[in-house]
């Protein structure tokens, strides 16, 4: 895994760009982000990457508390984005290579943008998409599910819960 976050998430995002900073060009592995780690990729990286983790925190924030931890763990999806998102031991990882599947693994993969997808499977990676629009798809035996690129315009609030549900439905086979 080539990418910010812990290294063991069961929660992982995949983009297809990294920040455009030194240090994060020269990744081998998955680096855990210290706190204003965020802040710094904001200021040299633009407003785009606040839109990502802002998205991401409050995708996080708006799950099932039952199935997921994460809406538990800080009182606002701000306070989580600082003080727990992709941090060690968060659980959470946003990735920039290629999600390894593995059969009957608990692992939420969750691929940010409809043409990243298409390029990840251009590229090799095996699963069995389920397309139920123009942004949203899902492969429910190796729990990878495709949503809008994590920006305000594109995943809205309303997508956002949209996604939630989904995200519940590839969890549900892990509580029963």
């Amino acid at each position: 895994m080539i990418g910010l976050g812990d290294q063991n998430a069961s929660f992982r995002v995949y983009v297809e760009n990294r920040p455009k900073m030194p240090q994060y060009q020269q990744l081998f592995d998955c680096e855990a982000m210290q706190k204003g780690d965020i802040d710094l990729i904001y200021q040299h990286c633009g407003n785009g990457w606040r839109k990502l983790f802002n998205v991401y925190a409050k995708l996080l924030c708006v799950l099932d508390p039952t199935r997921f931890p994460f809406p538990t763990q800080a009182s606002s999806w701000q306070q989580y984005r600082d003080q727990f998102l992709l941090q060690k031991a968060s659980d959470t990882a946003l990735l920039f290579d290629m999600p390894q599947l593995k059969p009957a693994d608990t692992t939420i993969h969750l691929i940010a943008g409809r043409t990243h997808a298409k390029q990840l499977i251009e590229r090799g990676l095996a699963c069995q998409l389920h397309w139920l629009n123009e942004e949203f798809a899902i492969d429910p035996s190796n729990k990878v599910l495709v949503t809008p690129y994590f920006d305000y315009r594109q995943l809205s609030n309303e997508k956002i819960a949209f996604s939630a549900g989904l995200l519940k439905t590839l969890t549900c086979s892990l509580c029963t």
